[in-house]
């Protein structure tokens, strides 16, 4: 991966609908020469997806939720499918200190995450305890990430 390539995942990661020809008119290169390098970047799985990111507020997940898993070692991996399965559940993270898993999860409101961890998470098998943090405002949010330089 050159400086072009990392310009074009800037690029992607802030608006993946720009056009070939945007992107290699800021890149500097041809048209086709954008194409295919996307087209790598792809294939390589430098990008994951192309997708649209939603404004929580509008479509009924205005509520967003850390929480703080501990988990049975002998269920922890059915657990953790099961938990990664949930609309619900947007990051789970497997994380070091006193607890065993982090997870951000977005619902409706606060009966919405009752029901949620009462009906969905705690029940699992492998789940032992949890603990819940709200999210009061958010000053940013975003998956946009910096873009290593590396040969």
């Amino acid at each position: 991966m050159d400086n072009i390539d990392r310009k074009i995942l800037n690029i992607v990661q802030v608006d993946s609908r720009q056009s070939a020809a945007q992107i290699a008119k800021a890149v500097g290169v041809s048209v086709s020469t954008a194409n295919e390098r996307v087209r790598k970047l792809t294939a390589s799985g430098h990008v994951k997806a192309w997708q649209a990111v939603l404004a929580p507020q509008k479509v009924g997940a205005a509520l967003c939720a850390f929480l703080l898993v501990d988990m049975d070692y002998e269920n922890e991996r059915a657990a953790c499918e099961a938990l990664s399965a949930l609309d619900e559940v947007q990051e789970l993270h497997h994380i070091s200190g006193a607890h065993s898993y982090m997870m951000k999860v977005r619902v409706a409101n606060t009966e919405a995450l009752q029901t949620l961890m009462s009906e969905k998470i705690k029940p699992l098998a492998g789940v032992m305890r949890t603990e819940s943090m709200l999210v009061l405002s958010t000053e940013k949010e975003t998956p946009k990430m910096r873009v290593a330089d590396y040969a």
